[in-house]
């Protein structure tokens, strides 16, 4: 059987004419590299620039971005370190475990219970009910049971859920950021600023 050679060419040619490469704006996995590489730069700029600045109260050390590679614990406890950890999770579009486990926090500390009815039901809507904005992964029965406790909300109604949400960013998104070329370009850039004063 006889196969016409346009069918099994790429790139069909005309006679008389040589092929020509695909434009650059062709490959876009060399474009997503280089997008990736600058947005990482950009990233650090403003992360640098904003976490060292002179004026905040406080400036970041290369000691407590070290120590950030201790736990999840310590990263989320330092506020620098939960600002540039969320970066990297919108970075990889994954940030909706924070978000939830941080709108949790706020949950706990709602006094009125008029807020708290409130407030469970819009968590329930944009993160716990299946096909919502920011879906979190949880088993059926924790989203079940959420659903009934948010009809008579109390500050623990999604304590489960925030255990399950904080043991996949330990398991997951932890490691991950660890090894990000954030994280280490934020550690080199801390050092070298170090080693230059």
């Amino acid at each position: 059987m006889a196969v016409d050679s346009w069918a099994i060419s790429p790139r069909p040619t005309m006679p008389g004419l040589t092929p020509q490469p695909l434009p650059t704006h062709f490959n876009m996995d060399r474009d997503d590299c280089r997008r990736n590489e600058t947005l990482g730069k950009n990233l650090m700029c403003r992360i640098k620039c904003v976490f060292t600045s002179s004026s905040a109260p406080e400036r970041l050390s290369l000691e407590d971005t070290q120590q950030w590679s201790q736990s999840l614990e310590r990263l989320l406890g330092s506020k620098y370190g939960l600002a540039t950890f969320r970066t990297f999770l919108k970075s990889e579009f994954s940030d909706e475990n924070i978000e939830f486990w941080l709108t949790c926090e706020d949950y706990k500390k709602i006094t009125s219970s008029y807020k708290m009815s409130s407030k469970a039901r819009k968590i329930f809507e944009q993160f716990v009910e299946a096909e919502s904005p920011k879906e979190i992964n949880i088993d059926y029965q924790t989203r079940e049971e959420i659903k009934r406790k948010v009809r008579s909300p109390t500050p623990q109604c999604f304590d489960e859920a925030q255990k399950i949400v904080y043991g996949l960013m330990e398991r997951d998104s932890y490691p991950r950021f660890l090894r990000s070329e954030m994280y280490k370009t934020l550690l080199e850039s801390l050092a070298t600023d170090n080693a230059q004063t």
